[in-house]
């Protein structure tokens, strides 16, 4: 659902039911939505289907002979490859028909198929219900389709049959191309959650095929095991932009890198069952601060849809021809005054309290994970409305009136001769675009009390007007603007008369040196707006002595990172641009994960800590986000650095037409630990720049709160991968 810029999300929530035995008429969809619920899940196949795909496998397996290996020792042979093709429903094998209701409708797939059962007659036959399903729904027309996660653990034997459950997504992603398909997964592996049920086609694997049906040794709890199996998924599918994931969350939460590694993926659901709340003093089902914060965390994103599993059914149903409550039924209903559907109320409780957007999330509100080209100032000229964007951040024009006060004030109190034969401080803006930093250089000579003589430059000849006007208009015609690049530009100028008195003499000129030189010409990796190279053609004009450049000097700061939506784009876009791959972008970071991270500063809270934080609070959630107790800390380190002036440049290239750039070449080799699971797919970069003593900038999440908290001049920068660096587990990435 769409929402209103700088407001937190409307929340979209559904009611699933694993036994639902009934259409969804008009009557049931308008019923729900009375109640408050917006979406519906409805299973595509009765169980008269299940009964009928069961009866037939059992009388297949009576007539096939039993598997014997061949000569090579495998089972895999011709002789115990007899297949069993699965009909095509019937009216009674599903109650899902085309209908205006199924806009509101999820579809579930069977739960009792297995297609990764290592007997491959099981598998074949999940593979054929499964794609009978999706080709009716996507006849009936839904939208969105649930398919249960694959079954990691059979015996002794661990996801054995993944690819093969990959590969029947791919297909099913074909056969069905206008459904999103959800895969559900649980957050973590536990095979404790992995019981067969009555009426599954697990218990049909012949066990000629699944070896030592006990395992060696019993299965753990592997936190990452989910997200694994799901990385082959998607993977095999070509992160195929229709497949997303339905995520199951349980009463306990695992440690932050997990939370953090799925908020990275395009996680479209999340479901809740009853078990997920716990009670709080006035026996209302609420969830724990850990979920709250969790959730909060995933809406700031693409809102993930939130689905009530199994908490009962829909309130008002019975009065429905065809579903009267039974005797018991009826006894155990709710009274009247008591809250007829208090999980739902719970959620809509937690959508009214979500946090208002902050000022730079409703700034970036739009810009999440999308790619864009970084600006080339030196050779494209800029948009007013690009300037307009930068002038609007509340902090960067602000530091830099700070950091040129600060400078005149040293000037002053250092009693440094100036350049101006008045007396004046001489500063030049190199890269006026349309006059900020003109605007804060004449409040912070007023601040300090410094008199300056203010020089502006600007190479845009759009931009040079609206400077003429507002020299005009606002700044009274006290400074002196250039239309010239900095880079072929003389330095300030003064007219002098010639000591002979001769008639015919002419005023020559002179130039003079700059005192203060300040720039905005960093990109979001620092230099890669070639703040260096311009700098170097302007440089020669700063006073020997004492001058001094705002900014002093910048930083580069890079770290690698997962990040499978932005990989997905750039593969899409690899079609019409084969050089995407090779292109560094833009982009406000959302949906991503950092691979090198230190411990949490706090230890993984256990369940009754978190059970107890929410059965000890009030069924109102509080309007301010639950802290998270466990925060991982990226690892980021700096590349290289730039300063100005800068000492080194060659003469040669202070007098050449085309002077070397060697003494700006850079690069690196650095090590990260990657103590997780994890694939690479680029590398995120940051700067950190001193305007002026204590003055600083940046965009390095480590250091940006401290140094200039609320920045949005600039979004960090993308590295993509060509090809991304496999699963990384328990070593290091070198860069």
């Amino acid at each position: 659902m769409a929402q209103a810029e700088g407001t937190p999300p409307t929340f979209v929530v559904g009611q699933h039911e694993s036994e639902r035995k009934f259409r969804i008429t008009n009557e049931i969809s308008q019923l729900a939505h009375d109640n408050g619920y917006d979406m519906l899940t409805t299973p595509i196949t009765t169980p008269h289907f299940q009964s009928r795909v069961l009866s037939l496998l059992s009388i297949h397996l009576s007539t096939v002979n039993q598997p014997v290996q061949d000569v090579t020792g495998t089972y895999f042979t011709s002789r115990n490859s007899a297949p069993l093709k699965i009909p095509s429903f019937t009216t009674a094998d599903t109650n899902l028909r085309p209908e205006g209701t199924n806009s509101y409708v999820v579809a579930v797939s069977s739960r009792w198929i297995d297609m990764c059962s290592p007997d491959p007659l099981i598998a074949d036959i999940s593979r054929q219900v499964l794609l009978l399903e999706l080709a009716y729904a996507a006849f009936c027309g839904v939208h969105h389709a649930i398919i249960p996660g694959p079954k990691l653990h059979h015996g002794s034997s661990h996801g054995y049959g993944l690819i093969y459950y990959a590969r029947a997504i791919q297909e099913v992603l074909t056969t069905a191309p206008y459904i999103r398909i959800n895969i559900w997964l649980p957050v973590v592996d536990n095979p404790e959650l992995e019981a067969d049920q009555m009426g599954d086609i697990s218990p049909f694997a012949r066990p000629e095929y699944l070896g030592n049906s006990m395992p060696e040794v019993t299965p753990k709890l592997d936190l990452f095991g989910t997200w694994n199996a799901w990385n082959i998924i998607r993977k095999v599918c070509k992160y195929h932009t229709r497949l997303t994931v339905a995520l199951s969350l349980p009463r306990q939460l695992p440690p932050s890198t997990v939370q953090t590694r799925w908020l990275s993926e395009p996680v479209r659901i999340f479901t809740l069952t009853s078990t997920s709340f716990v009670k709080n003093p006035k026996n209302f089902p609420v969830l724990s601060k850990a979920h709250q914060s969790y959730i909060f965390r995933a809406m700031r994103g693409v809102p993930p849809w939130i689905f009530l599993c199994d908490v009962g059914s829909i309130p008002g149903l019975e009065k429905i021809d065809g579903h009267a409550p039974t005797p018991a039924e009826a006894a155990q209903a709710p009274k009247k005054k008591e809250d007829l559907v208090p999980h739902l109320s719970y959620i809509r409780n937690l959508e009214r309290k979500q946090p208002q957007w902050t000022r730079v999330e409703s700034f970036t509100l739009g810009y999440q994970d999308y790619l864009q080209a970084p600006l080339q100032p030196l050779t494209v000229n800029l948009e007013s409305v690009t300037y307009e964007v930068f002038e609007t951040d509340p902090v960067k024009y602000e530091w830099y009136e700070r950091a040129i006060a600060k400078a005149l004030k040293d000037w002053g109190l250092e009693k440094k001769p100036t350049s101006s034969q008045d007396g004046r401080v001489v500063l030049a803006v190199v890269g006026a675009g349309r006059g900020p930093l003109v605007s804060r250089a004449i409040r912070a000579s007023v601040e300090a009390g410094v008199d300056i003589e203010l020089w502006a430059l600007e190479k845009n000849q759009n931009a040079f007007v609206h400077l003429q006007r507002q020299n005009e208009a606002v700044w009274g015609g006290s400074m002196t603007l250039v239309h010239s690049d900095m880079r072929s530009w003389k330095g300030p100028v003064r007219e002098i008369q010639a000591e002979d008195l001769a008639a015919e003499t002419k005023p020559s000129k002179v130039h003079y040196p700059i005192d203060i030189i300040i720039s905005e010409l960093l990109g979001s990796f620092g230099d890669n707006e070639l703040s260096p190279e311009c700098l170097d053609g302007v440089e020669h004009l700063l006073n020997p002595v004492h001058g001094i450049s705002i900014p002093t000097s910048y930083s580069s700061h890079i770290t690698p990172i997962s990040a499978p939506r932005l990989y997905a784009d750039i593969q899409n876009q690899t079609k019409s641009n084969p050089a995407a791959p090779e292109t560094p972008y833009v982009v406000m970071l959302h949906a991503f994960d950092y691979l090198s991270t230190t411990a949490p500063a706090i230890s993984h809270l256990s369940s009754v800590a978190s059970s107890a934080a929410a059965s000890t609070s009030i069924s109102t959630p509080s309007a301010t986000p639950p802290p998270m107790k466990e925060v991982d800390t990226p690892i980021i380190q700096a590349a290289w650095s730039f300063s100005h002036p800068n000492p080194n440049i060659p003469e040669e290239s202070r007098l050449s037409a085309r002077p070397s750039n060697s003494h700006n070449t850079r690069q690196t080799r650095l090590t990260f630990p990657c103590t997780e699971g994890g694939t690479c797919h680029g590398l995120a970069g940051y700067f950190e720049t001193v305007l002026y003593r204590d003055v600083e900038l940046s965009t390095n999440p480590l250091t940006m709160d401290a140094k200039s908290k609320d920045m949005i001049s600039w979004f960090p920068i993308y590295f993509p991968l060509k090809v991304r660096k496999p699963r990384l587990h328990f070593s290091s990435y070198l860069c």
